[in-house]
C-alpha cells in the first residue's frame, strides 16, 4: 500500500508542472524576467502546490511507517486521500492560471484550491487518528508512546486542516493576504513538529 500510494503521489506532484509547459519563452522584444513576472501567479501556484503536497506526503509516510498492518478503514481513508491528491492538480492549475488582477478576485477558485487541500489534510488526520485509536495496527516499538502520539497526531492534523480552511475563506474576502498566509505553513509545521516518538497527520 505504501509503494502504491507513493507512486500515486509521484504522478500527481509531477502533473503540477504541466501548466507551466504552455508558457512560451521570451520573444525578440522581451526578456526572461518579463516572462517570469507575466506568469508569476502560475509559478507561485506551482511552487506552493509542490511544497504543500510534499509536506502532506511526508506526514502521510510518517503515519504508515509506524503501522504493522492495516484494516478496511485505513484502506478506504487512504483511497480517498489518494483521490484528493490525484484531483488536486486541477484546482492548482485553475489557481495558477488566474492573472495578477484575477488572483485578488478569484471568484471561488482560491476557496476551491485551499479547501481541496483541507480535505486532503483532513483525511490524513483521520488516518492517523484511526491508527492511534487501534494500537493493534501499530508496530510494537511505538506502543509505549501510544497516548502521547495520539494527542500529537490530533493536534498537528487538526492544525493543518483548520489552517487550510481559514486560508480558503481569506482568499475570498482578503485575497491580498493569501501569499503571506501560505508562507505560514512552514512555521506552522515547525510549531506543531512532533518529537521522534510521535506521529503526525
Amino acid at each position: 500500500m505504501i509503494n502504491f500510494t507513493d507512486a500515486v503521489v509521484a504522478i500527481a506532484i509531477t502533473l503540477q508542472l504541466l501548466p507551466l509547459m504552455d508558457i512560451k519563452g521570451p520573444g525578440a522584444d522581451a526578456s526572461m524576467w518579463s516572462v517570469l513576472t507575466d506568469n508569476s501567479s502560475q509559478l507561485f501556484a506551482f511552487l506552493l502546490s509542490f511544497l504543500i503536497i510534499s509536506i502532506l506526503w511526508i506526514k502521510h509516510n510518517q503515519v504508515f511507517n509506524i503501522l504493522r498492518t492495516y484494516d478496511a478503514s485505513i484502506t478506504w481513508l487512504n483511497t480517498f486521500w489518494m483521490l484528493g491528491i490525484v484531483f488536486f492538480p486541477w484546482p492548482a492549475a485553475m489557481y495558477g492560471s488566474l492573472s495578477t488582477d484575477q488572483f485578488y478576485v478569484s471568484h471561488g477558485v482560491g476557496l476551491f484550491y485551499w479547501w481541496t487541500l483541507a480535505a486532503i489534510s483532513g483525511l490524513g488526520w483521520l488516518i492517523a487518528r484511526h491508527a492511534w485509536s487501534n494500537p493493534q495496527l501499530l508496530e510494537s516499538c511505538v506502543s509505549n508512546v501510544h497516548q502521547k502520539g495520539r494527542v500529537n497526531s490530533s493536534k498537528r492534523g487538526f492544525g493543518f486542516f483548520s489552517y487550510f480552511l481559514v486560508i480558503g475563506i481569506v482568499s475570498e474576502f482578503v485575497p491580498q493576504l493569501v501569499p503571506y498566509l501560505s508562507l505560514g505553513i512552514i512555521p506552522l509545521s515547525i510549531l506543531l513538529k512532533r518529537d521522534q516518538n510521535s506521529i503526525s497527520a
